[in-house]
């Protein structure tokens, strides 16, 4: 069973940035793909963005597309989110989940870790 721990989250000001990390447990991280969600208060969770198993791939809400990069590091089981000019409308908490798949024409996540709050104000 993979384990993902989630960090990086906190307080910013809009047009901030964070950067997110998912460490993930186990030896077989490199073998499939990863991805990020988000769930604000009073609103079911959401597509962020995944990464294929390589990181040649990936694929992005269009609600993030330009400001989020999702990338991931095989050697040290990590997955990262950079997020940049950050809005009031990104404050959720951000889960990062492992996807079925090695590739991620869609994506489909098969485990999840806590979540890390992240808060825009303005």
């Amino acid at each position: 069973q993979v384990q993902l721990v989630e960090s990086g989250g906190g307080l910013v000001q809009v047009g901030g940035s964070l950067r997110l990390s998912c460490a993930a447990s186990g030896r077989t991280f490199s073998t499939y793909s990863m991805g990020w969600f988000r769930q604000a208060p009073g609103k079911e969770r959401e597509f962020v963005a995944a990464i294929s198993w390589s990181g040649s791939s990936t694929l992005y809400a269009d609600s993030v597309k330009g400001r989020f990069t999702i990338s991931r590091d095989n050697a040290k089981n990590t997955v990262y989110l950079q997020m940049n000019s950050l809005k009031s409308e990104d404050t959720a908490v951000y889960h990062c989940a492992r996807g079925n798949t090695k590739v991620v024409i869609t994506f489909t996540p098969v485990s999840w870790g806590q979540g890390t709050q992240v808060t825009v104000s303005s």
